[in-house]
């Protein structure tokens, strides 16, 4: 699991300069819970975890460099972030 995060995390850094690398891994760390999450409710059979991170990669490259804009929007991660106290 860890070289999955590791990879994704730092394919983050590499679009984002907003984040550190703890609120990138955060990120990296919640968008694959929410993935897998959602995935099952929808009753959709479990592909693996080189599945997940295909998923995570395209939403890299489609919304990496803006991420961390997304707090503005989604009140779940807001509140996430504020707990962890890391957040600018």
């Amino acid at each position: 699991m860890y070289d999955y995060y590791e990879r994704l995390t730092n394919r983050l850094l590499e679009q984002n300069d907003h984040l550190s690398y703890f609120e990138a891994r955060t990120w990296i760390e919640l968008l694959w819970e929410d993935f897998e999450a959602t995935y099952a409710k929808a009753g959709q059979k479990y592909k693996g975890k080189d599945t997940t991170e295909k998923v995570l990669s395209q939403w890299i490259d489609n919304y990496g460099p803006r991420l961390h804009e997304v707090l503005l929007e989604k009140p779940k991660y807001k509140e996430w972030f504020e707990k962890k106290k890391f957040y600018h």
